[in-house]
């Protein structure tokens, strides 16, 4: 964003919450975004359960960022449209309608592209479930990370409190702090040097919690929360799909 004559520019951290901020918004007031964000979670933890490419991954990742991409800036048209326009305008109208029209072309781009990764999977190996659960450990620890971060824009987008960076309700960098610490030690599973660095990254993590509550950022029961979100998702996650 343009930065207003005599004001100093936003820095990073202002600059990541304006962004988040908007996500929340959209999140918020939209039930399209929302269900856009449930389905972009089934389809995320679908993908694990049919054992999809590298390949495969990455173009259902790209395929899911255009939809959201497309939702949000339709919202953000809509928004400006209404601003501008006091009263009927039929361009108002086109730009509305162009705007939507964004959005079903994603969608439609999404289901495509869902079905052809999907659909070659499914019936190839619906014999052997168990067997198509196998994921190595950084594409686990990927998914269970995005997860973690979306649970917790949601959960402070229905808590109303904080910003998405500062505040507010759970604590997302205690979530992705114990989230690696989870990812760490059942990724080392079998080593001998499993205990010293799980214990190594759970001092980190609570170092990270603590510097929250410290800086007043976090109550305790904040923290707590969003460590015990950001373990138990990673944790279910690598139970689940593991082999």
């Amino acid at each position: 964003m343009s930065p207003i004559p005599g004001r100093r520019p936003p820095s990073i951290l202002e600059s990541f919450n304006v962004a988040f901020e908007g996500i929340i918004h959209v999140l918020r007031t939209q039930r399209n975004m929302r269900i856009h964000f449930l389905i972009a979670g089934a389809v995320l933890i679908a993908a694990l359960a049919v054992d999809v490419s590298k390949i495969e991954l990455i173009v259902l990742l790209l395929s899911i960022s255009f939809v959201l991409i497309a939702e949000m800036v339709n919202t953000a048209i809509e928004a400006a449209v209404d601003i501008a326009s006091t009263s009927f305008d039929p361009m108002a109208k086109l730009a509305k309608d162009i705007a939507a029209g964004a959005v079903l072309i994603a969608s439609v781009n999404a289901l495509a592209v869902g079905y052809l990764v999907f659909s070659g999977q499914v019936a190839d190996r619906s014999n052997d479930f168990l067997d198509r659960l196998s994921k190595t450990p950084a594409e686990l620890t990927l998914v269970a990370l995005v997860l973690v971060v979306a649970l917790v824009i949601a959960m402070k987008a229905l808590s109303g409190r904080g910003t998405p960076l500062r505040g507010g309700w759970p604590s997302g960098h205690a979530a992705v702090a114990f989230a690696g610490w989870m990812a760490v030690t059942l990724t080392l599973d079998g080593s001998e040097h499993r205990f010293l660095v799980s214990s190594l990254a759970f001092i980190m993590a609570l170092l990270v919690a603590q510097t929250r509550v410290e800086a007043g950022v976090h109550s305790t029961l904040e923290v707590v929360t969003g460590g015990t979100l950001g373990a138990i998702v990673t944790f279910a996650i690598f139970q689940v799909f593991a082999a």
